[in-house]
């Protein structure tokens, strides 16, 4: 029998350093919880509140600061192509890994990468990500908390019909194993499956050439979905 992992805990001085802001201000956030929906906290350690990492980095990534809604990036040609760290201050983040934990903690809320360099040795490979300043452009106009629906509640894409008499054998993304395991949003899967509440799908069955998405057998999620608690709905 598989144990359930136990989530990773951030205090506010951890969670500040993440995004750009001051322990001051994570406090405020968290006692504004009932207006904004900032997570709970999860432990104490002392006098020092803990929350779960993955869920507040979540939160995080549905709501731009205020500052953030009112960036306006630096003027550059459409075409130029930008590495992780050179977007995320063109998107106006402080944290220069904000887009780098974007594309690793939340499948399809960022773009996919316009470029992948395959760089390094053969002993020591390594991708280096690169988007075109058009595509963050049209992402930033379309974010939540941007443009018309600027102050609205945003709604999650619906999620497709995903057979599940499908080959067994084929490579299936975030979106559709979300589908397959009755979550409401590819988000809610991204985290459930950082807290560890998916065992089997831990490792990936194999990776994108573009970008390094996760892929997992329809085989490996429909076992995923038999276990108890596997369709954690959220």
């Amino acid at each position: 029998m598989t144990s359930r992992r136990e989530p990773r805990l951030a205090d506010a001085a951890e969670i500040a350093a993440e995004q750009g802001l001051t322990p001051a201000r994570i406090s405020g956030l968290y006692n504004d919880r009932a207006e904004n929906g900032f997570p709970d906290i999860a432990d104490m350690r002392g006098r020092a509140r803990l929350w779960d990492h993955a869920k507040v980095s979540e939160w995080f990534a549905n709501r731009p600061p205020a500052r953030l809604r009112e960036h306006t990036p630096p003027a550059r040609d459409p075409q130029d192509l930008l590495n992780a760290a050179e977007a995320s201050r063109f998107l106006g983040y402080k944290n220069p890994n904000q887009v780098t934990t974007f594309v690793r903690d939340h499948p399809g809320y960022f773009p996919d990468p316009d470029v992948v360099e395959e760089l390094g040795t053969a002993e020591n490979p390594y991708r280096r990500q690169l988007w075109r300043v058009q595509t963050l452009l049209d992402w930033m106009a379309t974010r939540p908390g941007r443009g018309k629906h600027a102050g609205a509640k945003r709604t999650a894409p619906a999620l497709p019909d995903v057979p599940v008499d499908g080959d067994p054998d084929e490579l299936l993304g975030a979106t559709q194993a979300a589908a397959l395991l009755g979550f409401k949003s590819v988000n809610s899967f991204s985290s459930s499956l950082s807290q560890g509440n998916l065992p089997l799908l831990e490792t990936p069955d194999a990776l994108t050439e573009k970008g390094g998405r996760r892929r997992w057998t329809r085989r490996r999620i429909l076992e995923q979905a038999a276990q108890p608690r596997g369709r954690n709905r959220r």
